[in-house]
Protein backbone atom coordinates (compact mmCIF):
# COMPACT_ATOMS: atom_id res chain seq x y z
CA UNK A 1 0.00 0.00 0.00
CA UNK A 2 1.75 3.09 -1.50
CA UNK A 3 -0.62 5.01 -0.64
CA UNK A 4 -2.00 5.08 3.28
CA UNK A 5 -5.77 6.86 2.08
CA UNK A 6 -7.36 7.67 -0.83
CA UNK A 7 -10.52 9.46 -1.89
CA UNK A 8 -12.72 6.94 -0.91
CA UNK A 9 -11.62 5.68 2.38
CA UNK A 10 -13.71 5.26 5.25
CA UNK A 11 -13.03 5.31 9.05
CA UNK A 12 -14.94 3.78 11.92
CA UNK A 13 -14.53 6.27 14.66
CA UNK A 14 -14.56 4.77 18.43
CA UNK A 15 -15.82 7.24 20.88
CA UNK A 16 -18.23 10.14 19.67
CA UNK A 17 -16.16 12.95 19.59
CA UNK A 18 -18.52 15.35 18.35
CA UNK A 19 -15.99 18.14 17.15
CA UNK A 20 -13.45 16.02 15.61
CA UNK A 21 -15.78 14.21 13.70
CA UNK A 22 -17.58 17.69 12.30
CA UNK A 23 -14.14 18.66 11.46
CA UNK A 24 -13.60 15.39 9.43
CA UNK A 25 -16.70 16.32 7.59
CA UNK A 26 -16.15 19.95 6.94
CA UNK A 27 -13.25 18.90 5.30
CA UNK A 28 -14.64 16.17 3.04
CA UNK A 29 -16.93 18.73 1.91
CA UNK A 30 -14.79 21.54 1.21
CA UNK A 31 -12.96 18.85 -0.80
CA UNK A 32 -15.63 17.59 -2.42
CA UNK A 33 -15.96 14.30 -1.25
CA UNK A 34 -18.49 12.05 -2.36
CA UNK A 35 -19.26 10.27 0.96
CA UNK A 36 -18.57 11.48 4.30
CA UNK A 37 -15.32 10.11 5.37
CA UNK A 38 -17.09 8.40 8.71
CA UNK A 39 -19.04 5.61 8.03
CA UNK A 40 -19.94 4.82 11.92
CA UNK A 41 -19.48 5.94 15.48
CA UNK A 42 -18.49 3.11 17.70
CA UNK A 43 -20.21 4.49 21.38
CA UNK A 44 -20.93 2.39 24.02
CA UNK A 45 -22.80 3.91 26.59
CA UNK A 46 -25.21 5.64 23.81
CA UNK A 47 -28.72 4.16 23.54
CA UNK A 48 -29.19 6.27 20.26
CA UNK A 49 -29.46 4.25 16.57
CA UNK A 50 -27.59 7.61 14.94
CA UNK A 51 -26.36 10.88 15.43
CA UNK A 52 -26.40 14.23 13.13
CA UNK A 53 -23.85 16.13 11.72
CA UNK A 54 -23.40 18.82 9.11
CA UNK A 55 -22.03 17.86 5.83
CA UNK A 56 -21.98 21.36 4.29
CA UNK A 57 -25.29 22.69 4.87
CA UNK A 58 -27.51 19.59 5.10
CA UNK A 59 -27.53 17.24 7.87
CA UNK A 60 -26.52 13.31 7.67
CA UNK A 61 -27.04 10.84 10.02
CA UNK A 62 -23.73 8.76 10.50
CA UNK A 63 -25.18 5.26 12.49
CA UNK A 64 -23.87 4.69 16.24
CA UNK A 65 -22.91 0.86 17.58
CA UNK A 66 -22.06 -0.65 20.78
CA UNK A 67 -19.16 -2.40 19.59
CA UNK A 68 -16.78 -2.32 17.00
CA UNK A 69 -17.90 -5.49 15.72
CA UNK A 70 -21.36 -4.46 15.14
CA UNK A 71 -20.22 -1.15 13.54
CA UNK A 72 -17.38 -2.95 11.22
CA UNK A 73 -20.43 -5.58 10.01
CA UNK A 74 -22.39 -3.48 9.56
CA UNK A 75 -19.80 -0.91 7.49
CA UNK A 76 -17.10 -3.76 5.99
CA UNK A 77 -15.82 -0.81 4.04
CA UNK A 78 -14.74 1.01 6.82
CA UNK A 79 -10.95 -0.16 6.60
CA UNK A 80 -10.47 2.45 9.52
CA UNK A 81 -10.31 2.71 12.86
CA UNK A 82 -9.66 6.25 14.64
CA UNK A 83 -9.46 5.29 18.45
CA UNK A 84 -10.66 8.24 20.52
CA UNK A 85 -11.04 5.75 23.71
CA UNK A 86 -9.06 6.99 26.79
CA UNK A 87 -5.60 5.14 28.02
CA UNK A 88 -7.14 2.66 30.23
CA UNK A 89 -9.50 1.60 27.31
CA UNK A 90 -7.24 2.66 24.34
CA UNK A 91 -5.26 -0.78 24.24
CA UNK A 92 -8.48 -3.35 24.50
CA UNK A 93 -10.25 -1.12 21.50
CA UNK A 94 -7.04 -1.54 19.48
CA UNK A 95 -6.79 -5.35 20.17
CA UNK A 96 -10.24 -5.97 20.26
CA UNK A 97 -10.53 -4.46 16.76
CA UNK A 98 -7.06 -6.40 15.33
CA UNK A 99 -8.89 -9.93 16.47
CA UNK A 100 -12.29 -8.81 14.73
CA UNK A 101 -10.41 -7.60 10.88
CA UNK A 102 -10.37 -5.99 8.25
CA UNK A 103 -8.96 -2.79 9.15
CA UNK A 104 -5.63 -1.65 7.31
CA UNK A 105 -4.49 0.91 9.48
CA UNK A 106 -5.18 2.46 12.69
CA UNK A 107 -4.86 5.50 14.72
CA UNK A 108 -4.73 5.73 18.32
CA UNK A 109 -4.71 9.10 19.77
CA UNK A 110 -4.64 8.05 23.46
CA UNK A 111 -1.21 9.12 25.59
CA UNK A 112 0.12 7.27 28.67
CA UNK A 113 -0.44 3.63 27.24
CA UNK A 114 1.63 1.12 29.52
CA UNK A 115 4.81 0.29 27.55
CA UNK A 116 4.67 -3.28 27.86
CA UNK A 117 1.14 -3.56 26.65
CA UNK A 118 1.76 -0.67 24.17
CA UNK A 119 4.73 -3.33 22.84
CA UNK A 120 2.65 -6.16 22.64
CA UNK A 121 0.03 -4.22 20.73
CA UNK A 122 2.68 -2.73 17.90
CA UNK A 123 3.70 -6.47 17.16
CA UNK A 124 0.36 -7.78 16.71
CA UNK A 125 -0.74 -5.00 14.42
CA UNK A 126 2.86 -5.26 12.29
CA UNK A 127 2.44 -9.31 12.29
CA UNK A 128 -1.17 -8.33 10.68
CA UNK A 129 0.14 -6.07 8.30
CA UNK A 130 -2.22 -3.11 10.03
CA UNK A 131 -0.19 0.42 10.04
CA UNK A 132 -0.99 1.75 13.62
CA UNK A 133 -0.85 5.07 13.80
CA UNK A 134 0.59 6.12 17.71
CA UNK A 135 -0.39 5.90 20.43
CA UNK A 136 -0.21 9.51 21.53
CA UNK A 137 -1.22 11.02 17.95
CA UNK A 138 -2.66 13.48 16.09
CA UNK A 139 -3.25 12.01 13.52
CA UNK A 140 -2.61 11.38 9.64
CA UNK A 141 -3.61 13.06 6.50
CA UNK A 142 -3.95 12.87 2.49
CA UNK A 143 -4.76 16.41 1.05
CA UNK A 144 -7.61 16.27 -1.12
CA UNK A 145 -8.99 12.65 0.20
CA UNK A 146 -8.75 11.85 3.55
CA UNK A 147 -8.13 13.32 7.03
CA UNK A 148 -8.01 12.28 10.61
CA UNK A 149 -10.29 14.09 13.01
CA UNK A 150 -8.41 17.32 14.56
CA UNK A 151 -5.17 17.18 12.09
CA UNK A 152 -4.48 20.00 10.14
CA UNK A 153 -6.91 22.52 12.23
CA UNK A 154 -9.52 24.66 11.41
CA UNK A 155 -10.81 24.92 8.05
CA UNK A 156 -9.07 27.99 7.31
CA UNK A 157 -6.26 26.61 8.38
CA UNK A 158 -6.10 23.86 6.46
CA UNK A 159 -6.53 25.87 3.27
CA UNK A 160 -3.62 28.26 4.28
CA UNK A 161 -1.69 25.61 4.35
CA UNK A 162 -2.32 23.64 1.03
CA UNK A 163 -4.17 20.62 3.07
CA UNK A 164 -6.80 20.95 1.03
CA UNK A 165 -4.91 19.30 -2.00
CA UNK A 166 -2.11 17.21 -2.64
CA UNK A 167 1.30 18.65 -3.11
CA UNK A 168 4.65 17.30 -3.42
CA UNK A 169 6.17 16.75 0.08
CA UNK A 170 5.77 13.38 2.39
CA UNK A 171 5.84 14.32 6.00
CA UNK A 172 6.67 12.56 8.99
CA UNK A 173 7.14 13.76 12.42
CA UNK A 174 7.09 12.81 15.86
CA UNK A 175 4.66 15.95 17.09
CA UNK A 176 1.05 16.87 16.50
CA UNK A 177 1.37 20.41 16.79
CA UNK A 178 4.55 21.19 14.76
CA UNK A 179 2.82 18.99 12.12
CA UNK A 180 0.89 21.63 11.70
CA UNK A 181 3.70 24.31 11.82
CA UNK A 182 5.63 22.50 9.56
CA UNK A 183 2.71 22.40 7.20
CA UNK A 184 2.37 25.86 6.98
CA UNK A 185 5.86 26.49 6.19
CA UNK A 186 5.98 24.07 3.81
CA UNK A 187 2.67 25.63 2.08
CA UNK A 188 5.03 29.05 2.10
CA UNK A 189 8.17 27.80 0.66
CA UNK A 190 7.33 24.57 -1.35
CA UNK A 191 3.94 23.47 -2.75
CA UNK A 192 2.27 21.48 0.30
CA UNK A 193 2.58 17.79 1.17
CA UNK A 194 0.88 14.67 -0.45
CA UNK A 195 0.74 12.74 2.77
CA UNK A 196 1.59 13.28 6.16
CA UNK A 197 1.76 11.58 9.41
CA UNK A 198 2.31 12.43 12.87
CA UNK A 199 3.65 8.78 14.59
CA UNK A 200 3.01 10.13 17.90
CA UNK A 201 4.90 11.27 20.95
CA UNK A 202 4.60 7.79 23.11
CA UNK A 203 8.33 6.02 23.70
CA UNK A 204 6.72 2.66 21.84
CA UNK A 205 4.42 3.96 18.58
CA UNK A 206 3.27 1.54 15.79
CA UNK A 207 4.71 2.54 12.51
CA UNK A 208 8.26 4.53 13.50
CA UNK A 209 9.74 7.27 10.49
CA UNK A 210 11.10 3.93 8.40
CA UNK A 211 7.51 1.89 7.92
CA UNK A 212 6.21 6.21 6.69
CA UNK A 213 9.38 6.94 4.76
CA UNK A 214 9.49 3.68 2.98
CA UNK A 215 5.72 3.59 2.04
CA UNK A 216 6.14 7.04 0.74
CA UNK A 217 9.27 6.13 -1.32
CA UNK A 218 6.91 3.77 -3.25
CA UNK A 219 3.90 6.51 -3.71
CA UNK A 220 4.70 8.57 -6.98
CA UNK A 221 2.75 11.53 -5.61
CA UNK A 222 5.87 12.26 -2.84
CA UNK A 223 8.41 14.38 -4.81
CA UNK A 224 10.78 14.31 -1.95
CA UNK A 225 10.36 14.24 2.27
CA UNK A 226 10.57 15.96 5.29
CA UNK A 227 11.23 14.10 8.87
CA UNK A 228 11.24 16.03 12.08
CA UNK A 229 12.34 13.76 14.81
CA UNK A 230 13.24 15.22 18.23
CA UNK A 231 15.83 14.14 20.95
CA UNK A 232 15.29 10.23 22.13
CA UNK A 233 15.18 6.83 20.28
CA UNK A 234 16.97 5.73 17.33
CA UNK A 235 14.85 5.49 14.81
CA UNK A 236 16.30 8.00 12.62
CA UNK A 237 19.53 5.16 12.11
CA UNK A 238 16.98 3.45 10.52
CA UNK A 239 16.25 5.58 8.04
CA UNK A 240 20.07 6.19 7.24
CA UNK A 241 20.30 2.68 7.03
CA UNK A 242 17.77 2.88 4.23
CA UNK A 243 19.62 5.66 2.44
CA UNK A 244 22.49 3.59 2.29
CA UNK A 245 21.52 0.48 1.23
CA UNK A 246 19.42 1.64 -1.32
CA UNK A 247 15.53 1.72 -0.49
CA UNK A 248 14.97 5.40 0.03
CA UNK A 249 16.62 7.84 -2.91
CA UNK A 250 14.31 10.56 -2.77
CA UNK A 251 15.72 13.49 -1.60
CA UNK A 252 14.73 13.94 2.83
CA UNK A 253 14.58 17.09 4.70
CA UNK A 254 15.17 16.53 8.13
CA UNK A 255 15.60 17.80 11.92
CA UNK A 256 15.57 16.87 15.31
CA UNK A 257 14.23 19.16 17.92
CA UNK A 258 15.98 19.00 21.10
CA UNK A 259 19.41 20.16 20.77
CA UNK A 260 19.18 22.85 23.23
CA UNK A 261 19.33 19.37 25.63
CA UNK A 262 23.33 20.13 25.47
CA UNK A 263 23.42 23.49 27.40
CA UNK A 264 21.77 21.21 30.53
CA UNK A 265 23.79 19.84 33.35
CA UNK A 266 21.78 16.83 33.93
CA UNK A 267 18.89 14.86 31.42
CA UNK A 268 15.68 16.76 30.33
CA UNK A 269 12.89 15.08 28.83
CA UNK A 270 10.81 17.31 26.13
CA UNK A 271 7.06 16.61 26.48
CA UNK A 272 6.74 13.36 25.15
CA UNK A 273 7.05 10.11 26.80
CA UNK A 274 9.94 9.12 23.99
CA UNK A 275 11.81 12.88 24.02
CA UNK A 276 14.23 11.85 26.50
CA UNK A 277 17.60 10.73 25.53
CA UNK A 278 19.38 8.00 27.47
CA UNK A 279 22.56 7.80 25.26
CA UNK A 280 24.52 10.07 23.20
CA UNK A 281 23.34 8.30 20.24
CA UNK A 282 19.51 9.33 21.42
CA UNK A 283 20.97 13.20 21.14
CA UNK A 284 19.12 15.85 19.12
CA UNK A 285 22.49 17.29 17.91
CA UNK A 286 24.05 13.29 17.80
CA UNK A 287 21.61 12.43 15.12
CA UNK A 288 21.43 15.61 13.55
CA UNK A 289 25.02 15.47 12.54
CA UNK A 290 24.34 11.70 11.35
CA UNK A 291 21.78 11.93 9.01
CA UNK A 292 23.90 15.13 7.35
CA UNK A 293 26.98 12.48 7.10
CA UNK A 294 24.04 10.06 4.85
CA UNK A 295 23.86 13.17 2.77
CA UNK A 296 20.24 14.15 4.27
CA UNK A 297 19.32 17.92 3.77
CA UNK A 298 20.00 18.99 7.42
CA UNK A 299 19.98 22.88 8.56
CA UNK A 300 22.23 24.55 10.51
CA UNK A 301 19.23 24.86 13.22
CA UNK A 302 15.69 24.80 13.32
CA UNK A 303 15.29 28.42 12.12
CA UNK A 304 16.70 27.88 8.95
CA UNK A 305 14.39 24.58 7.97
CA UNK A 306 12.05 27.07 5.47
CA UNK A 307 14.81 28.02 3.71
CA UNK A 308 16.03 24.36 3.42
CA UNK A 309 12.63 23.44 2.04
CA UNK A 310 12.97 26.26 -0.08
CA UNK A 311 16.02 25.25 -1.47
CA UNK A 312 15.50 21.33 -2.32
CA UNK A 313 12.42 22.01 -3.51
CA UNK A 314 13.15 24.56 -6.22
CA UNK A 315 16.00 21.78 -7.64
CA UNK A 316 13.44 19.57 -7.99
CA UNK A 317 11.98 21.69 -10.90
CA UNK A 318 8.69 20.29 -10.07
CA UNK A 319 5.83 21.47 -12.39
CA UNK A 320 2.99 23.66 -10.95
CA UNK A 321 -0.14 22.62 -9.27
CA UNK A 322 -3.61 23.90 -10.31
CA UNK A 323 -5.32 24.36 -7.47
CA UNK A 324 -9.06 22.37 -7.71
CA UNK A 325 -12.29 24.21 -7.18
CA UNK A 326 -13.64 23.42 -3.30
CA UNK A 327 -16.85 23.87 -1.62
CA UNK A 328 -17.23 26.83 1.14
CA UNK A 329 -18.11 25.35 4.02
CA UNK A 330 -21.46 27.97 5.46
CA UNK A 331 -21.14 30.01 7.95
CA UNK A 332 -24.45 29.53 9.62
CA UNK A 333 -26.09 26.16 9.84
CA UNK A 334 -29.49 25.22 11.78
CA UNK A 335 -30.14 21.61 12.77
CA UNK A 336 -33.60 19.92 11.62
CA UNK A 337 -36.13 19.23 13.84
CA UNK A 338 -37.42 16.18 11.98
CA UNK A 339 -36.22 13.54 10.29
CA UNK A 340 -37.32 10.87 7.29
CA UNK A 341 -35.53 7.94 5.99
CA UNK A 342 -38.55 6.48 4.11
CA UNK A 343 -40.36 9.28 1.44
CA UNK A 344 -39.32 12.23 -0.54
CA UNK A 345 -41.93 14.76 -1.55
CA UNK A 346 -38.79 17.35 -2.97
CA UNK A 347 -39.00 16.23 -6.46
CA UNK A 348 -41.39 15.99 -9.14
CA UNK A 349 -42.71 12.80 -8.12
CA UNK A 350 -43.21 11.35 -4.32
CA UNK A 351 -41.21 8.42 -4.03
CA UNK A 352 -41.27 5.62 -1.38
CA UNK A 353 -37.66 4.56 -0.19
CA UNK A 354 -36.63 5.78 -3.27
CA UNK A 355 -39.61 4.05 -5.59
CA UNK A 356 -41.38 6.41 -7.45
CA UNK A 357 -44.59 6.13 -6.21
CA UNK A 358 -45.98 5.22 -10.11
CA UNK A 359 -43.50 2.51 -9.95
CA UNK A 360 -45.74 0.51 -7.34
CA UNK A 361 -48.81 1.95 -7.24
CA UNK A 362 -50.89 0.86 -10.38
CA UNK A 363 -51.50 -2.93 -11.60
CA UNK A 364 -49.08 -2.97 -14.75
CA UNK A 365 -46.45 -2.47 -12.03
CA UNK A 366 -46.67 -6.24 -10.41
CA UNK A 367 -46.88 -4.34 -6.88
CA UNK A 368 -49.23 -4.79 -4.46
CA UNK A 369 -49.84 -3.32 -0.89
CA UNK A 370 -47.33 -5.89 0.81
CA UNK A 371 -44.65 -4.36 -1.41
CA UNK A 372 -45.80 -0.78 -0.21
CA UNK A 373 -45.69 -1.84 3.24
CA UNK A 374 -42.12 -3.79 2.71
CA UNK A 375 -40.72 -0.04 1.37
CA UNK A 376 -42.07 2.04 3.91
CA UNK A 377 -42.01 0.08 7.15
CA UNK A 378 -38.58 -1.68 6.43
CA UNK A 379 -37.20 -0.29 3.56
CA UNK A 380 -36.64 -3.20 1.85
CA UNK A 381 -37.53 -4.66 -1.48
CA UNK A 382 -38.99 -7.99 0.12
CA UNK A 383 -39.45 -10.93 -2.31
CA UNK A 384 -42.78 -11.94 -4.10
CA UNK A 385 -43.33 -14.56 -1.43
CA UNK A 386 -43.03 -12.42 1.63
CA UNK A 387 -44.96 -9.72 -0.02
CA UNK A 388 -47.95 -11.99 -0.27
CA UNK A 389 -47.63 -13.44 2.96
CA UNK A 390 -47.95 -9.95 4.49
CA UNK A 391 -51.73 -9.25 1.86
CA UNK A 392 -52.20 -12.82 3.44
CA UNK A 393 -52.30 -11.67 7.22
CA UNK A 394 -54.00 -8.07 6.51
CA UNK A 395 -56.98 -9.88 4.79
CA UNK A 396 -57.01 -12.48 7.26
CA UNK A 397 -57.23 -10.10 10.26
CA UNK A 398 -59.35 -7.59 8.74
CA UNK A 399 -62.50 -8.39 10.79
CA UNK A 400 -63.98 -10.54 13.04
CA UNK A 401 -67.30 -9.69 13.56
CA UNK A 402 -69.43 -6.19 15.07
CA UNK A 403 -69.27 -8.11 18.45
CA UNK A 404 -65.53 -7.83 19.34
CA UNK A 405 -64.63 -4.54 21.27
CA UNK A 406 -62.75 -2.81 18.49
CA UNK A 407 -65.50 -2.59 16.47
CA UNK A 408 -68.36 -2.48 18.60
CA UNK A 409 -66.47 1.11 20.22
CA UNK A 410 -66.44 2.24 16.33
CA UNK A 411 -70.03 1.25 15.96
CA UNK A 412 -71.43 3.04 19.21
CA UNK A 413 -68.77 6.22 18.06
CA UNK A 414 -70.51 6.62 14.30
CA UNK A 415 -74.37 5.97 16.10
CA UNK A 416 -72.80 9.21 18.23
CA UNK A 417 -72.70 11.45 15.29
CA UNK A 418 -69.04 11.34 14.94
CA UNK A 419 -66.64 11.13 11.75
CA UNK A 420 -65.05 8.13 10.23
CA UNK A 421 -61.93 9.92 11.46
CA UNK A 422 -63.16 10.01 15.32
CA UNK A 423 -64.94 6.47 15.40
CA UNK A 424 -62.23 4.73 13.39
CA UNK A 425 -60.26 5.89 16.38
CA UNK A 426 -62.02 4.63 19.49
CA UNK A 427 -61.62 1.53 17.88
CA UNK A 428 -58.23 1.83 17.26
CA UNK A 429 -57.43 2.58 20.97
CA UNK A 430 -58.85 -0.66 21.61
CA UNK A 431 -56.14 -2.71 20.53
CA UNK A 432 -53.95 -4.00 22.88
CA UNK A 433 -52.33 -6.51 25.03
CA UNK A 434 -55.55 -7.97 24.95
CA UNK A 435 -57.11 -7.42 21.43
CA UNK A 436 -54.37 -8.18 18.87
CA UNK A 437 -51.31 -7.63 21.29
CA UNK A 438 -51.49 -11.54 21.33
CA UNK A 439 -49.43 -11.41 18.06
CA UNK A 440 -46.81 -9.16 19.65
CA UNK A 441 -46.47 -11.57 22.67
CA UNK A 442 -46.32 -14.35 20.75
CA UNK A 443 -43.55 -14.01 18.71
CA UNK A 444 -41.85 -13.06 21.86
CA UNK A 445 -42.22 -16.16 24.21
CA UNK A 446 -42.30 -18.48 21.42
CA UNK A 447 -38.88 -16.97 20.11
CA UNK A 448 -37.21 -16.86 23.24
CA UNK A 449 -38.11 -20.53 24.04
CA UNK A 450 -36.94 -21.28 20.97
CA UNK A 451 -34.08 -19.23 21.09
CA UNK A 452 -33.28 -20.48 24.41
CA UNK A 453 -33.77 -24.22 23.14
CA UNK A 454 -36.59 -24.87 25.67
CA UNK A 455 -38.41 -27.88 25.43
CA UNK A 456 -42.62 -27.57 25.24
CA UNK A 457 -42.93 -28.93 28.71
CA UNK A 458 -39.73 -26.46 30.00
CA UNK A 459 -41.71 -23.94 27.67
CA UNK A 460 -45.23 -24.31 29.87
CA UNK A 461 -43.13 -24.47 32.80
CA UNK A 462 -41.60 -20.87 32.23
CA UNK A 463 -44.57 -19.55 31.29
CA UNK A 464 -46.18 -20.64 34.52
CA UNK A 465 -43.85 -19.30 36.59
CA UNK A 466 -43.98 -15.71 34.31
CA UNK A 467 -47.72 -16.17 35.28
CA UNK A 468 -48.44 -15.54 31.81
CA UNK A 469 -51.00 -17.70 29.57
CA UNK A 470 -49.28 -18.25 27.06
CA UNK A 471 -49.77 -16.22 23.68
CA UNK A 472 -51.13 -17.87 20.77
CA UNK A 473 -52.42 -20.53 22.39
CA UNK A 474 -56.11 -21.40 23.08
CA UNK A 475 -59.73 -20.51 21.29
CA UNK A 476 -62.86 -20.03 22.94
CA UNK A 477 -64.61 -21.96 20.19
CA UNK A 478 -62.24 -23.96 17.89
CA UNK A 479 -60.55 -27.09 19.02
CA UNK A 480 -58.62 -30.40 17.40
CA UNK A 481 -61.99 -31.41 15.97
CA UNK A 482 -62.75 -28.18 14.74
CA UNK A 483 -60.27 -26.32 13.46
CA UNK A 484 -59.96 -22.98 12.45
CA UNK A 485 -59.75 -22.28 8.89
CA UNK A 486 -57.52 -18.79 9.05
CA UNK A 487 -54.99 -20.56 10.55
CA UNK A 488 -54.81 -23.71 8.21
CA UNK A 489 -54.48 -21.06 5.44
CA UNK A 490 -51.78 -19.14 6.91
CA UNK A 491 -49.72 -22.67 7.34
CA UNK A 492 -50.35 -23.83 4.27
CA UNK A 493 -49.27 -20.51 2.63
CA UNK A 494 -46.09 -20.99 4.47
CA UNK A 495 -45.61 -24.70 4.02
CA UNK A 496 -46.17 -23.60 0.08
CA UNK A 497 -43.84 -20.28 0.18
CA UNK A 498 -41.64 -20.37 2.75
CA UNK A 499 -37.50 -21.19 2.66
CA UNK A 500 -38.34 -22.63 6.11
CA UNK A 501 -40.25 -22.47 9.20
CA UNK A 502 -38.31 -23.23 12.27
CA UNK A 503 -40.22 -21.77 14.98
CA UNK A 504 -43.44 -22.80 13.57
CA UNK A 505 -42.27 -26.61 14.07
CA UNK A 506 -41.29 -25.32 16.89
CA UNK A 507 -44.71 -24.21 17.71
CA UNK A 508 -46.44 -27.50 16.80
CA UNK A 509 -44.76 -29.46 18.87
CA UNK A 510 -45.97 -27.25 22.04
CA UNK A 511 -49.34 -27.50 20.12
CA UNK A 512 -49.23 -31.03 20.32
CA UNK A 513 -48.65 -31.00 24.44
CA UNK A 514 -51.14 -27.72 24.90
CA UNK A 515 -54.07 -30.12 23.10
CA UNK A 516 -53.06 -33.01 25.12
CA UNK A 517 -54.24 -31.58 28.13
CA UNK A 518 -57.18 -29.66 26.65
CA UNK A 519 -58.22 -29.70 23.21
CA UNK A 520 -59.27 -26.17 22.45
CA UNK A 521 -55.56 -25.07 23.22
CA UNK A 522 -54.37 -24.63 19.97
CA UNK A 523 -52.40 -22.54 18.17
CA UNK A 524 -54.76 -19.38 17.16
CA UNK A 525 -54.48 -17.10 14.35
CA UNK A 526 -52.60 -14.12 16.16
CA UNK A 527 -49.97 -16.76 17.50
CA UNK A 528 -50.13 -18.02 14.00
CA UNK A 529 -49.02 -14.80 12.85
CA UNK A 530 -46.69 -13.76 14.87
CA UNK A 531 -44.38 -16.92 14.48
CA UNK A 532 -44.47 -16.89 10.69
CA UNK A 533 -43.64 -13.19 10.73
CA UNK A 534 -40.30 -14.71 12.67
CA UNK A 535 -39.74 -16.89 10.26
CA UNK A 536 -40.24 -14.92 7.58
CA UNK A 537 -37.53 -12.30 8.83
CA UNK A 538 -35.63 -15.04 9.34
CA UNK A 539 -35.52 -16.18 6.25
CA UNK A 540 -35.18 -12.57 4.45
CA UNK A 541 -31.56 -12.20 6.20
CA UNK A 542 -32.52 -10.14 9.36
CA UNK A 543 -29.97 -10.78 12.48
CA UNK A 544 -32.02 -11.50 15.93
CA UNK A 545 -31.19 -8.50 17.32
CA UNK A 546 -33.22 -6.96 14.89
CA UNK A 547 -35.78 -9.41 15.00
CA UNK A 548 -36.19 -8.30 18.80
CA UNK A 549 -36.47 -4.83 17.60
CA UNK A 550 -39.52 -5.57 15.49
CA UNK A 551 -41.04 -7.10 18.11
CA UNK A 552 -40.20 -4.44 20.75
CA UNK A 553 -41.43 -1.57 18.73
CA UNK A 554 -44.77 -2.84 18.48
CA UNK A 555 -44.25 -3.94 14.58
CA UNK A 556 -46.20 -7.03 14.30
CA UNK A 557 -48.95 -5.65 16.01
CA UNK A 558 -49.17 -2.79 13.13
CA UNK A 559 -50.08 -5.62 11.00
CA UNK A 560 -53.19 -6.31 13.12
CA UNK A 561 -53.75 -2.23 13.14
CA UNK A 562 -53.43 -1.79 9.50
CA UNK A 563 -55.53 -4.99 8.55
CA UNK A 564 -58.61 -4.51 11.29
CA UNK A 565 -58.84 -0.99 10.31
CA UNK A 566 -60.06 -2.31 7.02
CA UNK A 567 -63.18 -4.21 9.35
CA UNK A 568 -63.32 -1.03 11.44
CA UNK A 569 -64.49 1.29 8.63
CA UNK A 570 -66.73 -1.21 7.41
CA UNK A 571 -68.51 -1.02 10.18
CA UNK A 572 -68.63 2.44 10.26
CA UNK A 573 -69.70 2.74 7.00
CA UNK A 574 -72.05 0.03 7.92
CA UNK A 575 -73.55 2.08 10.37
CA UNK A 576 -73.97 5.20 8.77
CA UNK A 577 -75.46 3.66 5.18
CA UNK A 578 -78.38 2.19 7.80
CA UNK A 579 -78.63 5.25 9.38
CA UNK A 580 -79.10 4.24 12.90
CA UNK A 581 -79.57 6.12 15.74
CA UNK A 582 -77.99 6.72 19.00
CA UNK A 583 -77.34 3.82 20.48
CA UNK A 584 -77.96 3.44 24.70
CA UNK A 585 -77.28 -0.43 26.15
CA UNK A 586 -80.77 -2.11 27.58
CA UNK A 587 -80.84 -1.35 31.63
CA UNK A 588 -81.83 -5.12 31.59
CA UNK A 589 -78.18 -5.89 30.42
CA UNK A 590 -76.62 -4.07 33.45
CA UNK A 591 -76.18 -5.64 36.68
CA UNK A 592 -76.71 -3.08 38.81
CA UNK A 593 -75.80 -3.23 43.03
CA UNK A 594 -75.53 0.44 43.94
CA UNK A 595 -75.39 0.58 47.73
CA UNK A 596 -76.15 3.73 49.74
CA UNK A 597 -73.04 5.78 50.48
CA UNK A 598 -71.46 5.55 53.70
CA UNK A 599 -71.13 8.76 55.29
CA UNK A 600 -67.06 9.53 56.84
Amino acid sequence: MNQLYTKNTQAIFWNNNKTAIQRMLDYDYTIKREKPSVAAIVAPTSNSKFDKFFFGADEIMIPLYKTTAQAKAAQPQADVLLNFASFRTAYDVTMEALEIGGFSSMMITAEGIPERLARGMNEKARALGVTVIGPATVGAITPGAFKVANIGGTIDNIINSKLHRAGSCGLVTRSGGLFNELSNIISINADGIAEGVAIGGDRFVGSVFIDNLLRMESNPEVKYMILLGEVGGTEEYKVIEAIKDGRITKPIIAWCIGTIAKYYDSGVQFGHAGASANAESETAEYKNNAMAEAGIFVPATFNDLPAKIKEVFESLNLPEIPEPEMNTVPKSRRTKQFICTISDDRGEEATYAGFPISSVATPDTGKGIGDVISLLWFKKQYPQWATEFIETVLKTVADHGPAVSGAHNAKVTTRAGKSVVESLVTGLLTIGPRFGGAIDGAAEHFKYANDNELTPKEFLGHMKKQGIPIPGIGHRIKSLKNPDLRVTGLMNFAAENFPATPLLDYARTVEALTTSKKENLILNVDGTIGILMVDMWRALGYSEEEINDFIASGTLNAFFIVGRSIGFIGHILDEKRLAMPMYRHPMDDVLYQVDQAEEI
